[in-house]
């Protein structure tokens, strides 16, 4: 077992630039190799092998993982090679190599959070949605890196594309694990985009469940309002797989009954509406990706799609005015709903946490409870805004 502790990378590590290129991507996709499994052309190990060889020659530059067993991981594909020889997988996600955010409790394997107050931890225990991967025959690879407790401290992991960028955060190693191939499903964590931005830098493939739809027990709590399970996949397959065998071993956190829908992902149908947002960040994006955004909503368009955006439509820039001040209230309910852990791990000296918990803890103190409830006010008039668009749209577009 290799433990790797959490701390700036060496100047002295490798680096790398890769163009990214959207028809070959560093993705390896579990679902697209499952064909061979039942040819018997190949088997989990052998794609857990080439999971591993890339971890080996590219984790120096990208450092991704806290910790990993090697060894156990083959163990477990071997099962599942079995299994697949057989014709009796346990699931779509038999064999499939996985990597678990470091905020989410392995029984095997040390759950740190970035913080030294957790160095070499143990939750003897898997958590919720660990077990269920495990139940269905998924084989965890290892740990990776989070920012200290999902809200501080970054890690020293850098994107899989371009070593001197970030891969974005909270769910940073989980992210660059599958956006470089060494695993096919990484689990995460989101409280404010720690899902979907880092997948999105990364260039992976991610689902942020509906709040409760997958369960977050044995997850290090940090806003119990705002704490979602979220999954990173090298592809939609993968993603949905992975999703769907959580749901159906674990179903929601309570009182919440769980994704539902089939074990597979279903064919997929062109959308007919689509909504394009520009959101606060557009405002700091530079203009090569605006110009490379607006092409694609262009194809997009050109295929058949209406587009409803801020200045065709009343509602879209009715939503675009909410969002406005969403920075506000948002670390309004993140910092009141996170003074406990946060005060707790402040308490074991100050010199223990990062500026950015300290930051959260004042704001806190600078609260009282009708701010918060104006807070949730504030989030309840956005949901019923994106809910107005549930019977006119398929989705949304934006950066």
């Amino acid at each position: 077992m290799t433990f790797l502790p959490v701390v700036p990378l060496r100047e002295d590590a490798p680096r790398h630039r890769i163009a990214y290129d959207p028809t070959r991507p560093l993705l390896r996709s579990f679902s697209a190799a499952r064909a061979g499994f039942s040819a018997g052309s190949s088997s989990p190990r052998e794609f857990l092998e080439s999971r591993i060889a890339t971890l080996i020659e590219q984790e120096p530059a990208i450092a991704a993982f806290v910790a990993y067993d090697l060894d156990a991981a083959r163990r477990a594909a071997d099962a599942a090679s079995a299994r697949w020889r057989a014709g009796q997988p346990l699931s779509p996600v038999d064999g499939m190599p996985v990597v678990v955010k470091d905020m989410i409790e392995t029984a095997d394997l040390p759950t740190q959070m970035n913080n030294p107050i957790y160095a070499g931890w143990h939750a003897r225990r898997d958590a919720a949605s660990v077990l269920a991967l495990r139940d269905a025959g998924a084989v965890v690879l290892g740990k990776t890196v989070t920012t200290e407790f999902a809200c501080g401290n970054s890690g020293p992991t850098r994107n899989p594309y371009d070593t001197s960028r970030t891969p974005g955060g909270s769910s940073s190693g989980s992210a660059a694990a599958v956006g470089a191939g060494m695993a096919s499903l990484g689990l995460g964590t989101q409280t404010h985009a720690s899902t979907i931005r880092p997948a999105g830098y990364c260039g992976t493939y991610a689902l942020k469940p509906s709040f409760g739809a997958l369960h977050v027990g044995g997850l290090a709590q940090l806003a119990p309002t705002l704490d979602h399970l979220g999954i990173i996949g090298a592809s939609l397959e993968d993603v949905w797989a992975g999703a769907m065998a959580i749901a159906r071993r674990a179903g929601g956190t309570p009182p919440h009954p769980g994704l539902a829908g089939p074990e597979e992902a279903p064919s997929p149908a062109a959308p007919r509406v689509l909504v394009r947002l520009g959101t606060l960040g557009w405002m700091e994006t530079p203009d090569t990706s605006r110009t490379a955004f607006e092409e694609a909503v262009s194809r997009i368009s050109v295929a058949g799609v209406r587009i409803l955006d801020a200045d065709n439509d009343a509602e879209v820039a009715a939503l675009e005015a909410l969002l406005a001040d969403i920075g506000d209230w948002a670390t309004d309910l993140l910092a009141w709903e996170s003074r406990w852990p946060l005060a707790a791990y402040r308490a074991q000296g100050a010199a223990m946490v990062g500026a950015r918990i300290h930051d959260l803890l004042a704001r806190a103190a600078e609260m009282d409870a009708a701010r918060y409830a104006a807070a949730l006010a504030a989030r309840e008039r956005l949901r019923a805004a994106v809910a107005c668009f549930a019977s006119r749209a398929d989705g949304f577009l934006l950066l």
